[in-house]
């Protein structure tokens, strides 16, 4: 889609989102001529809704850190999701060596 300042952003097609829910920086509208800009209305309008970019969306892209604690708290549960699913915890030895 073509921007105000005559760039394009790849949008994700057929979904419109509540303003509320995306960060300011990443809520895009269609304005009235097909052009789409950035709606940084900080609160925004409890019935506006807006498209985000395909990035945010497609499961190929990393996720930028819109918000460090949401990241750190994403890094967290895959630290905890992979110790639940991993087969067992190591196995100390049958003896211990002689230090003598």
């Amino acid at each position: 889609m073509a921007t105000l300042e005559q760039d394009w952003v790849l949008l994700e097609p057929g979904l419109e989102v509540p303003a509320h829910l995306v960060p300011a920086e990443h809520r895009w509208i269609t304005l009235s001529d097909g052009r789409v800009t950035v709606y940084g209305v900080c609160p925004p309008d409890g019935s506006q809704r807006c498209r985000i970019e395909h990035r945010l969306a497609c499961s190929k892209q990393p996720l930028p850190d819109l918000w460090p604690w949401l990241t750190a708290l994403r890094a967290e549960n895959a630290r905890a999701a992979q110790r639940r699913t991993d087969p067992e915890p190591p196995r100390l030895p049958q003896a211990w060596p002689d230090a003598g």
